[in-house]
Order: C-alpha cells, then sequence, then structure tokens
C-alpha cells in the first residue's frame, strides 16, 4: 500500500467565509465543491480542506490521506486494533473511504479513489 496525498481539514461555521479568506490569504484556487466540503489548492499539489460537516459520516475528519489501496489500510487498522468510526464506503462522490481514531484522538480519513 502506497500513501498518494495527505491534506488537513479544517472544520468550519460557515463554508463560503472560510473558503474566500483561504484564497484571499494564500492566494489558492477552488478545486472541489460539494457544498458541505471544498477542496483549496495551488498548481503543485499542495491542498486544503474546509467543511461544515461530512455528508455521510458520524463525524468530522482531521486529516484525509488517500492511498492506492484503501482495503489494504483497513486490513491494517484491523490489525493494529484501531478504532473504526466510519465503516468502509463507496460514497457516490467516487471515493471509498473508512475513518479510524488514533490514539490521540484524532480522525483519519483513509480513502481512495474509485
Amino acid at each position: 500500500m502506497r500513501v498518494e496525498r495527505i491534506v488537513a481539514n479544517l472544520t468550519v461555521e460557515t463554508i463560503e467565509t472560510a473558503v474566500e479568506e483561504h484564497r484571499t490569504v494564500l492566494g489558492w484556487s477552488v478545486l472541489m465543491d460539494h457544498g458541505w466540503i471544498v477542496t483549496l489548492g495551488d498548481g503543485e499539489g499542495h491542498q486544503l480542506n474546509v467543511m461544515t460537516r461530512d455528508a455521510s459520516a458520524p463525524v468530522n475528519p482531521d486529516v484525509s490521506i488517500f492511498v492506492d489501496d484503501v482495503h489494504e489500510a483497513l486490513r491494517r487498522a484491523n490489525r493494529a486494533g484501531a478504532e473504526i468510526v466510519h465503516p468502509l464506503t463507496e460514497e457516490p462522490w467516487g471515493v471509498t473511504r473508512f475513518f479510524y481514531r488514533d490514539s490521540g484522538g484524532r480522525v483519519i480519513n483513509v480513502g481512495m479513489h474509485t
């Protein structure tokens, strides 16, 4: 299994305000907008997610890690005894993902594009 991308997720109250703030300060463009989550980034692969409330999970993740084999990542998480807080799910927006809580209480979204 290979990690392909890591993106921080910021939970915000008003997505439009957060998007405008980070666009102005960082000079980034909107790369994806699902209404509840917006990915901002530049042409060099740097990205940041701002989100209000996750569309299908019970909690918002602190970070999203995209891998080339989400099934292997889930096997590893289970072997490690990690608490799975959102089961492996094929989302309608083209991502298969699960969430686990790490020992520090952070929620990690592990996914891959399907």
